[in-house]
């Protein structure tokens, strides 16, 4: 049987704040958060695509295009109860 590759659907915000979070998790003692070495393979895979296809994580104005994603990302304050019912919504799997 074939093996098809995976695809991952992501925006641009979503792809960004990712990339960030990838990259201090591989600065962290990968040990204690990734309790089984073939997990390692795929997170590297995963890195090296975002980074690829996010030109903006060289800009000088960095920190603050993240920041700007994470802001969109976030839920309103008032759509706590809301997030907490869509979890999953609008998969970020691509699958929607």
């Amino acid at each position: 049987m074939e093996n098809p590759e995976i695809i991952i659907k992501l925006t641009p915000d979503e792809a960004l704040v990712l990339s960030d979070w990838v990259e201090q998790v591989q600065m962290t003692d990968l040990g204690r958060l990734v309790d089984d070495a073939a997990v390692w393979a795929p997170l590297h895979r995963i890195a090296g695509a975002l980074d690829k296809s996010l030109p903006e994580i060289f800009a000088a104005d960095y920190a603050e295009r993240l920041e700007a994603a994470r802001s969109r990302l976030r839920p309103a304050p008032d759509d706590s109860a809301s997030a907490e019912e869509g979890a999953g919504a609008g998969s970020p799997l691509g699958d929607d």
